[in-house]
């Protein structure tokens, strides 16, 4: 893997101090520029409008999600018609320019902030030397991501290279599990999977068992976990490289009631979600149809989840990771800029009211949303099982449900050459930005 030129210490120091300063300055020019041109008693005026018209958009986008029919509709066109307003009122004010001069600048400030701590992130997981092997095995199944094992002949590419396939053919097909230990007996030195991550989840326990190598190969629909890794997505067959060139990392692998996963587990109105028969045929279009239902159930197991020792009642939906993910999106499916952190990622989610709904938005952790990472994590219910997304796979599980990791479980080869994990800019941090300004 190529590797990019790295400043010195005190190259990314100065760098950082400047983007600082440009954040800086852009947020007071941000507010200059609105005051010169409308006074102090405009610009209250002003926000006062742009709050309630946020406000209005916010809660049309939740009643839009927890509604069906004329609601659902009248409140689509709330959520689109209030920013509208905003803007025709404050060009009918005379100060759209200024306004959007001003949203601009802070657009410019947030960016700068980002840039200037971009230095503090977290640095790629290390790289070990990966010893030769004589048997490797691979599980292959021919029917995930639309048929990639077939379309980019993984099998034979990985027969020429000297590894055993056995490819899952229908349901007098041995549990992967069974393949999977029957070929350890054999003498496989190296167990690989061509498939979704919940087949990989199986295989890797194995690997982890016995201590064997790993290899990931993306023949998946979404492939998160090869992602991850810094793998080719878009070339599966570039994974059989780890077969050759390869170096190996450290992975952690989550555990869920003894169940191994190396994404996630879901419960909760998500859960329910993965549940759902068309959700692989249309994800998006089955979250939108369901959520509505799920959200105003009142006969839906409650929840309450022990995050180490702290306790959260009756959240809506529960998403535990295997290594913390970065926020990017609410449902906690970003990216993971490592997976040896030794660490679960926790994200709890409570939203029953357009306030919860506003605060969700806002990332703020007393109104909607709770951000944690632990070692282990208890999800308890007042029904003896409930579903569980284990990788994408609905389970029914007895409660209470335990989940835990396993630290550096995972002897994962990549090869030597590969994309790598792109890491995520980091969130805007205050007291970060304060920090390069004014070190102690």
């Amino acid at each position: 893997m190529s590797e990019d030129h790295h400043p010195s210490t005190d190259e990314n120091v100065a760098e950082s101090r400047w983007w600082a300063w440009a954040a800086c300055i852009a947020v007071i020019a941000a507010i200059v520029v609105p005051l010169a041109e409308a006074g102090l008693r405009g610009v209250v005026a002003l926000l006062l409008v742009a709050v309630a018209g946020g406000a209005l958009a916010v809660a049309g986008a939740y009643w839009f999600l927890t509604h069906h029919g004329v609601i659902r509709g009248a409140a689509l066109a709330v959520t689109v018609l209030a920013p509208v307003v905003v803007v025709v009122v404050f060009a009918a004010a005379g100060h759209l320019w200024a306004a959007l001069a001003s949203v601009l600048l802070v657009a410019v400030a947030v960016a700068c902030g980002r840039r200037a701590l971009r230095h503090a992130r977290v640095t790629p997981q290390p790289e070990f030397p990966a010893v030769p092997v004589r048997h490797p095995f691979f599980v292959m199944n021919p029917r995930s991501g639309g048929g990639k094992v077939v379309r980019f002949d993984l099998q034979r590419k990985a027969e020429e290279l000297g590894a055993e396939v056995v490819l899952l053919s229908g349901p007098q097909q041995l549990d992967v599990t069974e393949l999977a230990e029957k070929a350890v007996e054999r003498g496989a030195d190296l167990l690989g999977v061509a498939g979704g991550d919940g087949t990989q989840a199986l295989v890797a326990a194995v690997a982890a068992e016995h201590r064997l190598p790993f290899v990931v190969i993306s023949a998946g629909t979404r492939n998160h976990f090869a992602l991850d890794l810094g793998l080719d997505r878009d070339d599966p067959a570039a994974g059989l490289g780890a077969l050759g060139d390869g170096v190996e990392l450290r992975v952690d692998l989550g555990r869920i009631n003894g169940r191994p996963f190396v994404n996630n587990a879901s419960f909760g109105v998500y859960a329910e979600v993965v549940r759902s028969p068309q959700y692989r045929a249309d994800k998006t279009a089955t979250v939108l149809q369901m959520l509505p239902d799920l959200l105003g159930e009142q006969g839906r197991p409650t929840l309450r989840a022990g995050i180490d020792t702290e306790t959260v009642d009756g959240p809506q939906a529960v998403l535990v990771s295997n290594g913390p993910y970065t926020f990017d999106d609410l449902a906690g499916l970003g990216r993971r800029a490592r997976l040896d952190s030794g660490r679960l990622g926790v994200v709890a989610i409570s939203v029953s009211n357009a306030r919860q709904a506003i605060g969700l938005f806002r990332r703020t952790h007393d109104r909607g949303l709770l951000q944690r990472t632990a070692t282990e994590v208890v999800v308890e219910a007042d029904v003896p099982e409930i579903p569980v997304g284990v990788d994408g796979e609905s389970v029914m599980l007895s409660t209470p449900v335990r989940c835990t990791i396993s630290t550096g479980a995972l002897r994962v080869r990549v090869p030597r050459d590969r994309p790598g994990v792109r890491l995520p800019s980091p969130r805007l941090d205050y007291a970060g930005l304060r920090k390069i300004l004014w070190p102690k």
